[in-house]
């Protein structure tokens, strides 16, 4: 009987593969850490020589020789929300495609011991930079200034946030291109660097539309958070001089808003328009069809990656209008 594949594979060392590469050993290593100056025929020739023996990279060793364990440290709290569970997803496919893995440390991010632990977990791994999801105001900096020498970005920090600020302008321009003078607003949590990037976003809009800031409220991006807001929206929404739409600012929120106003017997958009912002793609689905804005995630990912990398990066596609069936012209 013959040994498991696996058994054989884990065997298999550089030697077998600079012997099947007609090689050095110092060829192979230097293919494996990506070294500029080797010719694409023996890099190729390397490479086809690793998959056929199931050779597998030690990273341990391989960051004796090099300072690096190409992986990237993430930082995230609240992965249960729809914003940082894809987040992760992103930036894990970003780190792959840049030849990177990612390390994951789960943190409150509302309390500065528990990510700087989450940091000092990571980097004790010997991570080559840090990305933080879902930011706090006070954290981020206080975790830039106790790692001077660490690459630190957040995902949706600098040109993230400008887009995070323009994606929520058009939700609201849009609301007031069909027609809507009274505009109330959901917001996140007041802490979180994207909920402000966010809240910017709508007052510039309602700003530029020579329109003043109608209701406000805020919740904590769940659809729990929105639907319990709804039975003071709805009386908002029932008073003379009330808000005709409502920009929320995530698409969880906007439906358990949805949900609670239905409950009080209000109908989206007849009473009052929805827009929300994540594009969830769940949101297509929600009754009505919810109209939201969309990011380039995948990009905003590819970019944080590049950051901590030291490298350029392609820019993200701005945010992008979906229009459907919860936005509609006032009565």
């Amino acid at each position: 009987m013959s040994e498991p594949q696996h058994r054989a594979a884990s065997r298999v060392g550089v030697r077998d593969v600079a012997r099947a590469a007609g090689v050095s050993t110092q060829t192979v290593s230097r293919v494996i850490n990506e070294h500029p100056n080797i010719r694409p025929e023996t890099r190729d020739r390397v490479l086809r020589a690793i998959a056929d023996l199931g050779y597998r990279v030690n990273n341990a060793a391989r960051t004796l020789g090099t300072r690096t364990t190409r992986t990237l440290g993430v930082i995230a709290s609240d992965a249960t929300l729809y914003g940082p569970a894809v987040g992760i997803a992103a930036l894990e496919a970003a780190a792959r495609d840049a030849g990177r893995w990612i390390a994951t440390a789960y943190a409150d991010a509302s309390a500065e011991a528990s990510v700087h632990d989450a940091a000092d977990r990571l980097l004790g791994q010997g991570v080559d930079g840090l990305i933080v999801l879902a930011p706090h105001a006070t954290t981020l900096p206080a975790l830039m200034e106790a790692h001077p020498g660490i690459a630190i970005t957040a995902l949706h920090t600098g040109p993230g946030a400008q887009r995070q600020e323009a994606g929520a302008a058009l939700a609201v321009a849009h609301l007031i291109e069909l027609g809507h003078r009274r505009i109330g607003r959901v917001a996140g949590p007041e802490e979180w660097l994207e909920a402000q990037s966010r809240e910017r976003g709508m007052l510039r809009a309602l700003s530029e539309g020579g329109i003043e800031s109608a209701t406000h409220w805020a919740g904590d991006w769940t659809a729990a958070a929105g639907a319990a807001l709804a039975p003071d929206i709805a009386a908002a929404v029932r008073a003379s001089d009330g808000p005709t739409a409502v920009a929320v600012a995530n698409d969880q929120m906007a439906l358990g808003l949805i949900a609670g106003l239905r409950e009080g017997r209000l109908d989206v958009p007849g009473d009052v328009s929805i827009v929300g912002f994540d594009d969830n793609p769940d949101a297509a689905y929600y009754r009505p069809a919810l109209t939201t804005v969309g990011l380039d995630l995948g990009g905003e990912a590819r970019r944080a990656v590049a950051e901590v990398l030291g490298e350029a990066a392609s820019v993200p596609a701005p945010p992008r209008l979906v229009v459907r069936a919860s936005t509609a012209p006032p009565d």
